[in-house]
């Protein structure tokens, strides 16, 4: 026991003892077997009531009683029985009404261990004359605890006219014009042009509501209005009152205020009907407050007195003997679940809110549906510091942006962490795991709602007030675009939900943030349009987008663009996306440049160019026109570009015709192609022989330059003299590679002075090979072979 407790167990000894050797014995006798009793220590209470006339207690008995009264004291279930002990000693300091003071009765100074002082009522002031026992004296006494009592009101100094005196008033409220939020009824969440407050709803235990208060008011009585937190009561039992006692005063104490002399109070109110609202009664039960006495007095004097109290509560009370005033209570009860009746009526209201709570609510009934969804909002928010539940919080705001988006109902927890790992900001997610988080959200305030509650093994619901708050907080974010996305799709793959609406939903979103300016938004609209089949107007949004600077957007127009063959069009758009790293973009973009290199190609071709036409005949070689190819290879030869000659060379490897294309790599060899080499390696692996080789060229025998290859082929075979008219016919021809191989072929036969006339023929014309044979330098830095 602290001391404090202690001191005051030793100041009600002293008074007890000093009380009982008074005058007055008897009423102090009564007051402490009285709160003896109510601790349940019954040796006191039989020695006390065995007392006949006032004791001759020697100061040897302060101990005894001083040991009684801290043993009452340490009883941890009573945390009334300080305060009453105290309060026992305070009324003990003042005589009855009608009797003298008694000087041994005023006690030493008591210092009660509770808060600090509270006043009470504001009623009206009593000027003297005072009538004994109708207000505490102060005199003689330290109070550092809490002390609640009543200041009554008194009769105006001065006569009324006629000699009458004036009546007292008091400023309680009458039972209509009570504001249901100062008098216990929780707010709701606010809406723009909307009361605090909607409309009371009628609920079906208003009949026995209205039928008890009915009549306490004409016999008095206790009305107490039970049920779970949050069903309702307060505001139940207020609506009543006003109804069924509209223009009667009422007065609504603290709680724990002191109500002893409330029946004298209203002794001196004649003609004044009144009430006593007593919301949460277990506040207002114990010493001082409302018990069987009390409420007898103020029932003969036709008070009615109305309470809310929770099942719980309740329960505790009925087993404390602070309950006993219960028993004479009418008890109703009001489920916290409403009925399908009480649903209706609140849906057919015009208020949203109670639309909203008859359409969503569960267990919690709408009157918990309003109450606690704002302290359940207030929480979520308060989650998001990063010393709190901030991966709590990032779920929560996941199942609540999903079900935005209209994904409404189960959750998959798979989904929950995809889309909560996306949010930036959100800082301190290591501090919990997810299955901490989840627990945490899980939990159930006030014994009503939880931020998420399990609907299967791995699935979630969200508080749909969550969800409505957060729809309608002008303020609170909105969706982010990738949420979006990942819900288009779900609602695409999954028949739980309704793709409709959160199609109808992504468009409403998408096009708010892309009117606003939100290049991510137009983007997300192009693509949204364009899976509904409207490529029109996904043009549009992604022609906005790829305006902004959106590669993406860019890419996409392109794309479509290029489809409706308007690929001049696309080609800005696609560069801007391929730029931007868009390989897909930059491979259309490619197939668009080289279908116009084509055309540009070919009508420089058609004019004489030779790289023109050897260009030309690489596009088709690409794409597999082989026929094409091989004619714009010829056409490029004949115009004397030698770089056609590999070309040639690798169009003849294609069509498996090795010797062929030894012929012609060999001539690109010669005039310094470095490429041909490596073509060279390949020009074995076939099965064609030189008479093969022979066929096909007298086949072209008028192409200037295959008179040359005969040659070649006739020197491979042996046919020297053959080879060296084909050589000479070339010459004459204007094959520079002709007066080449013939260099080469005396050069073989050891006829050096032919050798060297034939390479000057040659490198007149020209020819790198024949130049370098003669000590010159070719025009070409590579290195020049046969």
């Amino acid at each position: 026991m602290d001391e404090k407790t202690d001191q005051l167990a030793a100041e009600g000894a002293e008074a007890l003892v000093a009380g009982l050797r008074s005058a007055g014995w008897e009423r102090v006798r009564d007051r402490f077997t009285e709160w003896f009793d109510r601790r349940g220590q019954d040796e006191c209470v039989h020695a006390l009531r065995a007392l006949r006339g006032p004791a001759e207690f020697a100061d040897t008995e302060k101990p005894i009683w001083r040991d009684r009264l801290s043993e009452a004291l340490a009883d941890a279930w009573d945390l009334d029985g300080a305060d009453e002990l105290a309060s026992v000693m305070q009324e003990l300091s003042l005589p009855p009404t009608g009797e003298a003071p008694a000087a041994d009765l005023t006690p030493a100074p008591v210092s009660v261990p509770a808060p600090v002082p509270v006043p009470v009522p504001a009623l009206a002031s009593a000027p003297d004359p005072v009538v004994p026992g109708d207000r505490f004296d102060f005199q003689g006494i330290t109070v550092n605890g809490q002390f609640v009592g009543v200041q009554h009101v008194r009769q105006t100094g001065g006569d009324a006219p006629g000699g009458a005196p004036q009546s007292p008033s008091v400023d309680w409220p009458s039972a209509q014009d009570m504001d249901p939020l100062a008098y216990g009824v929780r707010p709701t969440r606010r809406g723009n042009g909307l009361p605090q407050l909607p409309p009371y709803v009628a609920r079906d235990a208003d009949p026995a509501v209205k039928s008890a208060l009915e009549q306490t008011a004409s016999e008095g009585g206790l009305v107490v209005v039970r049920g779970d937190a949050f069903a309702g009561k307060s505001r139940t039992a207020l609506a009543a009152m006003a109804e069924v006692l509209p223009d009667v005063r009422v007065f609504a104490p603290a709680r724990h205020e002191n109500l002893r002399q409330l029946p004298a109070l209203l002794r001196s109110l004649p003609g004044e009907r009144c009430a006593l609202w007593l919301d949460d009664l277990d506040g207002h039960l114990g010493d001082g407050g409302l018990e069987p006495r009390l409420l007898a007095q103020l029932t003969g004097q036709g008070v009615a007195v109305v309470a809310t109290m929770s099942e719980d509560t309740y329960d505790e009370f009925r087993k404390s003997s602070r309950g006993r005033v219960l028993d004479l209570a009418h008890i109703v009860e009001l489920p916290r679940e409403w009925s399908h009746g009480e649903r209706k009526r609140a849906g057919e209201t015009e208020d949203p809110r109670l639309k909203e709570a008859a359409r969503r609510s569960g267990a919690e009934g709408v009157a918990g549906y309003l109450a606690v969804g704002p302290m359940l909002w207030e929480e979520w928010q308060r989650a998001r510091r990063a010393d709190r539940h901030p991966r709590g919080y990032a779920l929560v705001l996941a199942a609540v942006d999903l079900a935005r988006c209209g994904l409404r109902g189960r959750l998959p927890q798979d989904l929950l962490v995809q889309v909560h790992e996306g949010y930036e900001g959100v800082a301190g997610l290591d501090r919990e795991s997810v299955d901490d988080a989840l627990a945490w959200a899980a939990e159930k305030r006030h014994g009503v709602l939880g931020l998420l509650t399990r609907s299967g093994a791995r699935t979630w619901e969200v508080s749909p007030c969550l969800v409505e708050t957060a729809s309608q907080d002008e303020t609170f974010p909105a969706v982010d675009g990738a949420v979006w996305g990942v819900a288009l799709e779900v609602a695409r793959t999954d028949s739980a939900y309704d793709s409709n609406v959160v199609v109808a939903g992504a468009r409403r979103a998408f096009r708010v943030a892309a009117e606003a300016g939100g290049r991510w938004a137009m983007h997300s609209l192009g693509l949204l349009e364009e899976s509904l089949g409207d490529a029109g107007e996904a043009e549009t949004w992604f022609r906005r987008a790829a305006e902004t600077g959106h590669a993406e957007a860019a890419g996409r127009l392109g794309r479509m663009l290029a489809e409706r063959g308007k690929g001049r069009e696309a080609e800005p758009f696609l560069e801007a996306a391929a730029e931007a790293g868009d390989h897909m973009a930059a491979t259309l973009l490619g197939r668009l440049l080289v279908h116009r290199a084509e055309g540009w190609l070919e009508a420089a071709a058609k004019a004489g160019n030779p790289e023109a036409a050897h260009r030309a005949g690489d596009l088709f070689l690409g794409k597999g026109q082989l026929d094409v190819a091989y004619v714009y290879y010829v056409v490029a030869e004949r115009l004397g570009l030698a770089e056609a000659a590999r070309s040639l060379g690798a169009y003849n490897l294609l069509m498996n015709r090795p010797e062929l294309a030894n012929v012609w790599l060999t001539r690109a060899m010669s005039a310094g192609d470095r490429g041909a080499v490596a073509l060279m390696s390949f020009t074995g692996r076939a099965s064609e022989t030189l008479d093969d080789a022979v066929e096909y060229l007298e086949m072209f025998s008028d192409y200037l330059l295959d008179i040359t290859h005969l040659g070649v082929v006739r020197e491979k075979q042996g046919r020297l003299a053959d080879a060296r008219r084909q050589y000479e016919m070339g010459y004459e021809a204007g094959d520079a590679y002709a007066a080449y191989r013939l260099a080469v072929l005396y050069e073989k036969e050891n006829r050096p002075a032919q050798a060297n006339a034939w390479y000057r023929l040659a490198a007149d014309m020209n020819h790198p090979a024949a130049k370098k044979a003669l000590g010159e330098k070719p025009e070409t830095p590579d290195t020049v072979t046969e």
